[in-house]
């Protein structure tokens, strides 16, 4: 532990498992106090009782980050508790493959509400706390998918994760007067419970377009998620991180 991070406060969403979850221990490891904000009692316990175990200070907190009053309870939470907000790091996301010509308004409206309109109230709730303080570190996980490259069935997911950039760059804009800084990060594949538990094909398939010839850990993304939630970052706002191994910049393979 290099207590990067000490004295801060973070809180870490849709921290259960998979990225977030990576996030989480990252952050706890470097000193920050963490709340862990998740529907998933039972998952989202877990990742605060691994923190604590290993040195750390983390709590929990059940919330629908898709509901505004819920969002407002994280912060509200994260005050009552630890007294400050200093970081978010909002990875709340949900990926249900559909094919566009199968996609129904229900599912879009879904998967825009769970992706980026969460991302539109946890940060609304936490910008006046952060004001006050006048400092702040906000960092959104994003994908490669919308922004740089496309998916077959995740139109409706790449489309809420170019929404989260265009997001990301116009409260950076706004808030970077009261010393808050907004970044994100677009991670590749990575290696998370729902990818243990793919098809053995298919993981194949994703590591062979990868040049670095595997996926990512959470703990990878989490490392990223450090910098741009530590004072070593101070001087970017706006931008986004690819984190992918290489994937996105391959146009094809002569070797194939």
């Amino acid at each position: 532990m290099v207590d990067r991070l000490a004295n801060r406060v973070a809180i870490v969403t849709g921290a259960g498992q998979g990225i977030g979850g990576g996030i989480a221990r990252v952050l706890g490891g470097e000193g920050a106090k963490i709340l862990i904000a998740d529907i998933n009692e039972k998952s989202g316990g877990e990742t605060a009782s691994r923190i604590s175990k290993a040195g750390g200070i983390a709590e929990f907190v059940r919330a629908d980050l898709s509901k505004q009053a819920d969002a407002q309870k994280v912060a509200e939470t994260a005050l009552d508790r630890f007294g400050r907000i200093d970081i978010l790091c909002q990875n709340v996301g949900i990926f249900p493959v559909l094919a566009f010509d199968d996609m129904t308004e229900e599912v879009w409206d879904r998967v825009m509400n769970v992706n980026l309109k969460s991302a539109f109230f946890i940060i609304k709730a936490c910008i006046p706390q952060m004001q006050k303080q006048r400092y702040g570190r906000i960092v959104v996980t994003s994908s490669i998918t919308g922004p740089r490259v496309a998916a077959a069935g995740l139109s409706h997911y790449g489309a809420s994760k170019g929404g989260l950039n265009g997001l990301i760059k116009g409260i950076a804009y706004e808030e970077a007067k009261y010393n808050i800084t907004v970044n994100g990060i677009e991670p590749g594949s990575v290696l998370t419970e729902g990818t243990v538990q793919a098809h053995e094909a298919l993981k194949k398939k994703a590591v062979s377009l990868i040049p670095l010839g595997r996926l990512a850990t959470p703990e990878e993304i989490g490392t990223v998620a450090l910098f741009l939630a530590s004072d070593d970052s101070q001087y970017i706002t706006g931008q986004t991180i690819i984190v992918d191994g290489g994937q996105t910049i391959v146009e094809w393979d002569m070797e194939a």
